[in-house]
C-alpha cells in the first residue's frame, strides 16, 4: 500500500529545485493568472511574479514540503509560505547563502535594520567557504599574477617581430 503512495508522490515531485537552506536569500518566481473582462470577452493571462526574501523555515518532507520566505515591503515584514513542489512555482533562484546555526529563523521577526543581517557564505558543491576564505584565495591568486616575470612577454614580442 505505501509502495503505491510513494510512486504517486514521486511522480508529483519536481527535480529542478536548487539546493537552498534556511538562511539563504532566494527569489521565487510565482505564476500569477490574471483575468480581465473587456466588453463581453474574458481574457486570461499568465505572468511571473518575483518574490525575493530570506528563507526562515523549511518544513516536512516529500511532496508536502514547504518553505517560508520573509521580506520587507514598505517597512513591514511580509512572510509567505510556498509548497516546494507546487506547479504555481515556475523556478527558484538562490541569490545569497547565509551562515546560520538554527533550523528555524523565527527570531528574525524581531530584528530591525543591521541586526537583521546574516553573514554571507559562498557555497560550492560539497563544501562551504566563508566570505573571508574566498577573499584570501582571491588575494593569493592576484599575488601569483603579479609575481610572474614581465620579461617573458617582452621576449615573446621580440620573437614575433
Amino acid at each position: 500500500m505505501s509502495n503505491i503512495i510513494d510512486v504517486i508522490e514521486k511522480e508529483g515531485m519536481r527535480n529542478d529545485i536548487p539546493d537552498f537552506r534556511v538562511g539563504d536569500t532566494v527569489k521565487v518566481f510565482v505564476k500569477v493568472i490574471e483575468k480581465t473582462v473587456e466588453g463581453n470577452k474574458e481574457k486570461v493571462r499568465e505572468r511571473l511574479q518575483a518574490y525575493e526574501g530570506l528563507v526562515i523555515a523549511r518544513k516536512n518532507g516529500g511532496i508536502g514540503e514547504t518553505f517560508t520566505v520573509r521580506r520587507m515591503s514598505f517597512g513591514v515584514g511580509v512572510e509567505r509560505t510556498f509548497p516546494l513542489h507546487s506547479p504555481k512555482i515556475d523556478h527558484i533562484e538562490v541569490i545569497r547563502s547565509g551562515k546560520v546555526r538554527r533550523a528555524k529563523l523565527y527570531y528574525m521577526r524581531d530584528r530591525i535594520g543591521k541586526a537583521a543581517r546574516l553573514k554571507e557564505v559562498v557555497r560550492k558543491k560539497d563544501s562551504v567557504q566563508s566570505e573571508s576564505q574566498v577573499k584570501d584565495e582571491a588575494k593569493k591568486a592576484t599575488k601569483k599574477e603579479v609575481e610572474k616575470p614581465v620579461e617573458n612577454k617582452v621576449e615573446s614580442a621580440e620573437k614575433s617581430e
